[in-house]
């Protein structure tokens, strides 16, 4: 990073033993925030490392999830890579880890051991259904949680066959819980003192699915007496309009919304129309309004529709083509893309920002390390002389 570590988290050490994108992006996220972060992985290094476009061992998806960090690399099958990994816990104030259930306890690293090792230590754990349970055998990707959690139910077709969000929605909703969690378990650690223990911390995925898809997912599904009628699902109202050069979407949840949107139109009479003037007489009298918006987006361009919205402040927004989206004119506006250098080999790479603001700014994010990259300067910190880490590079116990 440069220049002085100005985040809220600087100070704070954290150990990444995770690896494809809930975990590294939980630390990703705690690393945009000042945290020193400590990615460990074994030789092979993290699968993510061969996911998409790539230069040497970098690819894009594993920059976006692991910048900022310092890379070690340890044989864990070894127990002197295991030793090298219970002196580091015992400086760290994290430890994140989403192996499968009882990887951690085999290495000999179970709860009780890492509370001997450091009993400040917040320990996180990441699994796919659970530390235990009829599924905990099962190994777990997203589209399994989007599949278990009610996320592909919720995506029907026209024929009501159930699909999948095509994107890691699962992965990267675990990380935000994930980060949320063991910032909240910092604070109470803080709140209690330099005596205060830390604490266990465990995250499913399928608990992070299925409570991120409860608000709008499965309202038809929260009223245990006397249950009111049931809604349309929320998903089956989402839909994209088609206006003279791409798509749109619109909104029109309260009143004044509709309202506006059917002024951006040139429609007064849609907006003083009473059937339109409540969420439940737009859902029952939409096949009389959803038409003639339909028309009226149809006739005009992107731009001039947002002209529209803009003006009379309806709901709407341009649908942005994947390699358009860093020169739209918001995006540019609020400087989410940047530029993060790495080395010769790999040149610029473009990220999107951490995306909360704070009073003070946030240190730049740092690049994406090699695998092994900083294993001697994390084993010189821990103690190690040279001729020590030359040894454990020569056993292949440390890759250098």
């Amino acid at each position: 990073m440069s220049g002085p570590n100005t985040g809220p988290l600087a100070g704070y050490r954290i150990i990444d033993c995770s690896q494809i994108v809930s975990g590294p992006m939980a630390c990703q996220m705690l690393a945009d925030q000042g945290a020193e972060v400590v990615k460990v992985e074994s030789p092979g290094g993290d699968p993510v490392r061969s996911l998409g476009p790539r230069k040497g061992d970098l690819s894009s998806m594993f920059i976006a999830v692991n910048r900022g960090k310092q890379g070690l690399c340890l044989d864990l099958k070894h127990p002197d890579g295991v030793a090298i990994l219970e002196r580091l816990i015992a400086t760290a104030d994290v430890l994140v880890e989403n192996f499968r259930p009882g990887v951690m306890e085999r290495l000999g690293l179970g709860w009780d051991r890492l509370r001997g090792l450091n009993p400040r230590l917040i320990y996180c754990s990441i699994t796919g259904f659970g530390p235990d349970g009829p599924y905990q055998n099962v190994r777990v990707y997203d589209p399994v949680i989007q599949a278990v959690s009610g996320i592909a139910a919720s995506q029907v077709d026209k024929e009501g066959t159930p699909g999948l969000v095509r994107h890691l929605v699962a992965d990267k909703v675990t990380a935000l819980t994930a980060a949320q969690a063991i910032t909240a378990a910092l604070l109470r650690r803080e709140r209690g003192g330099d005596g205060a223990p830390g604490e266990r911390l465990e995250v499913a995925m399928l608990d992070a699915a299925i409570a991120f898809n409860w608000p709008d997912g499965m309202y038809n599904y929260s009223f245990q007496d006397d249950a009111p009628d049931r809604w349309p699902e929320y998903g089956a109202q989402m839909r994209l309009w088609k206006a003279a050069d791409g798509q749109v979407a619109i909104g029109a949840l309260q009143d004044a919304e509709f309202v506006a949107l059917a002024r951006s139109l040139g429609r007064d009479d849609l907006a003083d129309d009473p059937r339109f003037r409540s969420p439940a007489g737009r859902i029952k009298y939409q096949r009389e309004w959803a038409p003639q918006v339909s028309a009226e987006i149809a006739r005009r361009t992107r731009a001039e529709l947002m002209a529209g919205f803009v003006a009379h402040g309806a709901v709407g927004g341009p649908v942005v083509k994947l390699e358009d989206v860093p020169e739209d004119a918001q995006v540019q506006h609020n400087g989410i893309c940047i530029e993060v250098a790495h080395d010769d080999a790999v040149g610029r790479v473009r990220q999107a920002r951490a995306p909360a603001r704070f009073g003070s700014a946030l240190p730049a994010p740092g690049p994406a390390p090699h695998l092994g990259q900083h294993s001697r300067q994390v084993l010189a910190v821990l103690g190690h002389d040279d001729a020590a880490i030359a040894a454990l590079i020569e056993a292949g116990i440390v890759k250098g």
